[in-house]
């Protein structure tokens, strides 16, 4: 029987790990925080250079209500940390000459399909009313950890059934709704917060095109690596303990126990419990000493995309172009294809573009703007060569985002710029294969399946991040912090209070 007292060691800084690190802090344990990087956040973490502010990878909050409670259960309003605004529009998604706003106001939303689509309203309408019962089925299921088999025979499991133990795919269910294949994208392409194909996305996943349209998605002024600020700020008002520029070499172990870590610099530390926020793959390969895994083994499981970034800091503003944008291939198809088949990099691709000075003063200096772009492309299974390739990569990318949106000067005002490659993620920030999204979220990488939240064959040692239960996407993320902290409580019998905003909202 443990004690409230008790050491907590957290390897990593990302969202999960400061999820759980505030949450158990304010429970009265003794947390420390170790961080390889100089600052916090990992994939949600700031990158800043000559006066520009960026994302390193998630650029909007969906879901907000998850984080809401994260922060509820560390005894603090996120309000009073963040600046939240609820975009409307939303993302102009386009397609050619083609181009809808989307927008969370649904009878706005409906006409806006009318009007680019005919005929397909009232699918949209369908849809919306089929998710809530879906979404109200599912969304308990991603709340409880799945480390023993006994919680598939949970009443809550057993109402999902008929959502989760399906073969359909994600354009499968839209099919029911949609006529035009690219209406039907609109709804699909969220699946890249999974990394995967919406022909092979599992059918559950519909409900991440629904949370969007049904509770709308934010951004967060100075960008949402305020989030993970804030986070660690909470954490040290609960007397957390964060050390940045502390790199992990690897956990101590006595038979099924943690009891300390070995930092890179030669210390080491005790502690009861030990949360790893790590990539999971990098983890499992790096970090547990004797009893790591050999890199040929996880590669045998299927792993998400990876993605092609730049961040590009100019010299003007763009306040007429929309905040997200989401360009698709000319064959949408194809792109996911080449994607899927982990060898060749699409010269047909995808763009996202991030103008979010629209409606943020704090990322750029007066009178310029930043441009975040992601490209999903694959990931480093089969050993591309990226330092040869980015630089032209870059060229087909800008090109492309000149040619297919109304910012046709953008080479011409970039002044200061960054890259990011699936060698630079792999490389630079230890996630394994570059795959920027974790592991792929297909049926066998499930609940039970998936890597759990208690790392098997451990007594002390838990996982969050996008590589366990629930899965990627930053409220997924969060609910891990909160789901492996709460494990640890209950296994020492300390009691705590559970935030619920969702039921409310659900």
């Amino acid at each position: 029987m443990g004690l409230k007292g008790d050491r907590v060691a957290i390897v990593g800084a990302g969202p999960g790990g400061l999820t759980a690190g505030m949450i158990l802090a304010r429970r009265g344990f003794d947390v420390t925080i170790y961080e390889k990087q100089n600052r916090v956040g990992g994939r949600n973490a700031e990158l800043a250079f000559d006066g520009y502010s960026f994302d390193t990878g998630p650029t909007f909050l969906h879901q907000k209500f998850t984080l809401d409670e994260a922060f509820e259960e560390a005894g603090r309003n996120s309000g009073d940390y963040l600046d939240f605004r609820l975009l409307d529009p939303m993302t102009r998604l386009s397609w050619g000459n083609v181009s809808i706003d989307t927008t969370p106001n649904p009878e706005q939303m409906a006409d806006n399909i009318d009007r680019v689509f005919p005929g397909n309203a009232d699918g949209f309408r369908r849809f919306m009313a089929d998710h809530a019962i879906k979404m109200r089925r599912i969304y308990p299921c991603l709340q409880r950890p799945y480390h023993e088999m006994r919680a598939y025979l949970s009443t809550t499991l057993l109402k999902a059934l008929p959502y989760v133990a399906t073969t359909d795919s994600v354009v499968d269910v839209l099919d029911r709704y949609f006529t035009d294949d690219r209406l039907k994208l609109a709804f699909t392409f969220q699946a890249k917060y999974l990394g995967m194909s919406p022909w092979r996305c599992p059918a559950l996943f519909s409900i991440l095109s629904y949370t969007e349209y049904k509770f709308g998605i934010y951004h967060v002024q100075g960008g949402l690596c305020r989030i993970s600020s804030s986070m660690a700020r909470v954490f040290d008002e609960h007397g957390g303990k964060l050390r940045l520029g502390a790199p992990v070499k690897q956990l101590r172990f006595q038979g099924s126990r943690v009891v300390g870590l070995d930092l890179e610099g030669g210390e080491t530390v005790e502690c009861d419990h030990a949360i790893l926020n790590a990539d999971y793959a990098y983890a499992a390969t790096s970090l547990m000493g004797e009893r790591s895994r050999k890199p040929k083994e996880l590669e045998r499981k299927k792993f998400s995309c990876s993605t092609f970034m730049l961040y590009l800091g100019l010299d003007k503003t763009y306040p007429h172009q929309p905040h997200h944008h989401v360009i698709f291939a000319d064959d949408y198809r194809r792109n996911v294809e080449e994607i899927q088949s982990e060898h060749e990099v699409s010269d047909d691709m995808s763009i996202y573009v991030r103008n979010s000075g629209v409606i943020d003063p704090l990322v750029a200096p007066e009178g310029k703007s930043g441009i975040y772009v992601l490209v999903p492309t694959i990931n480093t299974r089969h050993g591309l060569d990226w330092a040869t390739l980015g630089p032209v990569y870059r060229e087909k990318v800008i090109n492309r985002i000149e040619r297919q949106t109304a910012i046709k000067d953008l080479r011409r005002h970039i002044v200061a710029e960054r890259m990011i490659t699936p060698a630079t993620w792999r490389d630079n920030l230890d996630v394994f294969m570059g795959a920027t999204f974790n592991l792929a979220h297909t049926m066998d990488q499930m609940l039970y399946l998936r890597p759990h939240n208690r790392m098997r064959g451990h007594h002390n040692l838990y996982l969050v991040g996008g590589g366990t239960h629930p899965g990627s996407g930053l409220p997924t993320i969060y609910e891990s912090g909160r789901i492996s902290s709460n494990m640890i409580c209950d296994q020492l019998g300390v009691s705590y209070e559970t935030s619920d905003l969702a039921s409310a909202l659900l």
